[in-house]
């Protein structure tokens, strides 16, 4: 099993079968397409998108439920085609669609979210998205209410 030396969590070991692709990569970072989710049980429900290619770079995202539990999910038809899926009227977050986004936490000032454009993943074929809206229904600075940690 190949290792990682992370800035963050130090040398970890992971399987092939748990590196989630990005077919289009993430914009402002479109050369990076591999990356882990590491969910440390004591920082939960902080997840962390750690890129393979690229060990210094992570990003700190928590799911779409835990910061708006009626958040509306909205995947462009190139998005999920991108990740595998078909295109449909309906797109729910489930066991095998998982939805992050990714926060922003300064060094001052309240963390806030980007709700804009959650990350979108098919867990089941590990592929993934950052899915831009089209529409302006949410911020990419949304306000995170409380701590994001227990």
């Amino acid at each position: 099993m190949p290792f990682l030396n992370t800035r963050d969590f130090g040398e970890i070991e992971y399987g092939e079968e748990t590196v989630i692709e990005f077919p289009l990569g993430l914009p402002a970072f479109e050369g990076q397409r591999k990356f882990l989710l590491i969910q440390p049980p004591a920082m939960s429900p902080l997840v962390f998108l750690q890129s393979v290619a690229t060990p210094p770079l992570s990003f700190t995202v928590l799911p779409v439920a835990a910061i708006d539990p009626d958040y509306e999910l909205s995947v462009s038809a190139e998005d999920l085609q991108a990740i595998g899926l078909p295109a449909g009227d309906s797109v729910l977050v489930s066991e095998q669609l998982a939805c992050f986004a990714v926060v922003t936490l300064p060094e001052r000032g309240s963390a806030t979210a980007n709700l804009l454009a959650p990350v979108i993943v098919n867990v089941g074929a590990r592929r993934a998205v950052q899915a831009v809206r089209c529409d302006a229904r949410y911020s990419h600075r949304h306000p995170i209410e409380g701590a994001p940690c227990s």
